[in-house]
């Protein structure tokens, strides 16, 4: 019989005392409870009743928090698929957890979309110590920065000590390895305190192989109707799909109820099938909303298939969501800075077009052919805003998908990596950066995982070959560069070093500059109306039609010096009467250029060379001379 719990599924202290176990696990015909404190003793065992479609419930009062149990079943003793915490890993018991938390932030009702600055980070690397606490005393940094929303990557527990954790195993419990639930509660308080939002990757699209019991409870949770990347296909529209699809709505209520979350960054959409009349995902959408209650839930996809449905509201057959990455950006912005066109970079030039239209218009592939995957790529998407893709220069993927996990100011000139930065944070897309990236970070960050065994083999040599898309890693001159993932010195390596703030001062100030930029400055906002136009196969300019009539003019090259005359481009026309000025520069010296001359001059446009410029109306329409052998 289902009591008054919070969730429908896992063990619930109850306030008047005793706790209150359910599961699903119809492969059993009787499921007891195994319980005891820390230290082995009291052990004891109270039956479950069972319940219509398989459920197995009871309340047993002498239980309570800090204990540890598991599931009893004929075939053997297994733990909770909705344990709130594994303090032994996956394959330990279950500790039952009290939810209760002294929490600050009754006032919060969390960041508007058009205030995000998005800071992808790792709880294992992104301080020495890898744990909740550490991080969260980082916090106050991140905010004066103007950091607005951090996206933690999973903490669902995982087998091993280390690794990025889309391989987690029990969805509703954060992983013993960063600390324990209050830790991570504490986390969220502290970041609402200062202003930032925090959102939870989660994996809903498989689940890891190794310390995975699901199917002792019940085999309806997989399905064979599906292929999957990376595993078994979850069953979330056959035979017995609801409890399956309970339990993953639930875990998302669950870290948005019980830890304030403001959201949730879905991992790899296209591979949750579902064919049901509701689909999963606006299921979890607008159940993770109603957990929010009167606080902004931000719902973030990452779908390689580029579909816009995701962003639709449902009245039109949408699935509901805020946001979706746009690694059509990424790609474009990687060729450009690098001058490198191979595997899944192919079909884009990192041309001045591809930068204009992705401004405009979000995904460039929106239905077009595209060469590498050999089939069309993407959806219409011309009824998105901008504002609801979530665009990157680096990532946890993209970073590793490389011979060393090298950042992005190692491939590339200081030039252009100031001028693509001023791209993505000025621009009205959801900029988003991943940890480090700020101050130039001398880690890389590699794939790493801690598997045994024959797994651990297999992760390498799958690894390895995943690599080899890339004709320069293919190479036999390659094939000992590759870092082993289950190496723990692979994992050390990508700590970060926070002293680099201050060492790599001019970077760090670049992006300190940058976020205060779009912070402040209205003409850049929400309200601004954007356009385009390409002024050479490396330039163009972005002008943003301030409704006050207070234009800005972003003007970025990222290729060699430009003589652009005449100039015969309407969105460079000054209002009238005025010219323009120099507002920002990522030319300079502040950040390691070399400063910035007048671009609009007598000879017409001189736009300086891997550089981007942000120009404001000025009062003086007069223009500056300039010297013939400026325009060479």
């Amino acid at each position: 019989m289902l009591r008054a719990r919070k969730f429908p599924i896992g063990a619930e202290v109850l306030p008047e005392g005793g706790v209150d176990f359910r599961v699903w696990a119809p492969r059993a015909s009787q499921v007891a409870v195994e319980l005891w404190d820390g230290g082995q003793a009291n052990r004891r065992e109270v039956a479950l009743e069972p319940e219509a479609g398989g459920y197995f419930s009871a309340l047993v009062r002498e239980a309570a928090a800090g204990m540890r149990y598991r599931f009893k079943l004929e075939h053997g003793s297994f733990p909770d698929p909705a344990s709130r915490f594994q303090p032994d890993g996956p394959h330990g018991a279950s500790e039952i957890v009290d939810a209760a938390f002294r929490w600050t932030d009754a006032a919060w009702r969390g960041r508007p979309a058009g205030e995000l600055a998005i800071y992808e980070l790792h709880l294992g690397t992104f301080t020495q110590e890898g744990t909740w606490r550490a991080a969260m005393a980082e916090l106050p940094e991140l905010a004066r920065i103007g950091i607005t929303m951090i996206e933690v990557m999973p903490v669902a527990e995982f087998p091993g000590e280390f690794g990025w954790g889309y391989d987690g195993v029990d969805l509703f419990a954060p992983t013993r390895l960063y600390g324990t639930p209050e830790d991570a509660r504490a986390f969220v308080d502290r970041a609402h305190e200062l202003g930032i939002a925090v959102i939870l990757d989660v994996v809903y699209n498989h689940v890891g192989p190794d310390g995975n019991f699901l199917r002792e409870f019940a085999a309806d949770y997989f399905t064979t109707r599906y292929p999957n990347e990376w595993g078994e296909p979850l069953n979330f529209d056959g035979a017995n799909s609801a409890p399956v699809r309970e339990l993953f709505v639930t875990n998302a209520r669950y870290w948005i109820e019980e830890f304030h979350l403001d959201g949730l960054r879905l991992d790899a959409t296209q591979q949750i099938f579902d064919a049901s009349p509701v689909h999963l995902l606006a299921e979890i959408g607008a159940a993770a909303r109603e957990a929010g209650r009167d606080r902004t839930i931000h719902l973030i996809a990452e779908n390689e298939s580029q579909h816009a449905q995701l962003l639709r509201p449902k009245t039109v057959g949408g699935y509901g969501l805020d946001l979706i990455w746009n690694d059509d950006f990424h790609h474009a912005a990687m060729v450009s800075a690098t001058g490198k066109a191979e595997a899944y970079y192919r079909d884009y030039r990192g041309s001045a077009q591809e930068f204009v239209s992705a401004a405009k218009r979000g995904f460039l592939f929106q239905g077009q052919w595209h060469h590498w995957q050999n089939h069309r790529r993407g959806r219409p998407a011309f009824d998105v805003s901008p504002r609801s893709f979530v665009q990157f220069l680096q990532n946890h993927d993209q970073i590793a998908n490389s011979l060393r996990g090298l950042r992005l100011h190692e491939l590339t000139s200081a030039g252009k990596l100031r001028a693509l930065t001023a791209l993505l944070l000025l621009t009205p897309q959801v900029p988003m950066l991943f940890q480090g990236q700020e101050f130039a970070a001398s880690a890389p960050f590699l794939y790493f995982a801690d598997h045994r065994g024959e797994l651990r083999d297999q992760v390498r040599e799958g690894r390895a070959k995943f690599l080899r898309q890339f004709a320069t890693i293919a190479r036999e001159e390659c094939a000992g560069l590759l870092a082993d993932p289950g190496d723990r010195g692979t994992f050390e390596r990508c700590k970060l070093d926070l002293i680099e703030r201050a060492t790599h001062e001019a970077i760090y100030r670049l992006h300190e500059d940058l976020l205060r930029l779009r912070r402040e400055d209205r003409s850049l906002g929400g309200s601004a109306v954007l356009d385009g136009a390409v002024l050479s196969e490396h330039a163009f300019v972005l002008r943003f039609f301030a409704p006050d009539g207070d234009d800005r003019l972003l003007i970025v090259n990222l290729g060699r010096d430009l003589w652009f005359g005449p100039a015969p481009e309407p969105l460079l026309a000054p209002l009238e009467g005025r010219g323009w000025r120099a507002a920002w520069s990522s030319d300079s010296p502040d950040y390691g250029g070399c400063g910035t001359p007048p671009l609009e001059t007598t000879a017409n446009w001189i736009i300086p060379g891997e550089a981007a410029v942000l120009l404001a109306p000025d009062e003086n329409d007069k223009l500056p001379t300039a010297k013939v052998s400026e325009k060479n």
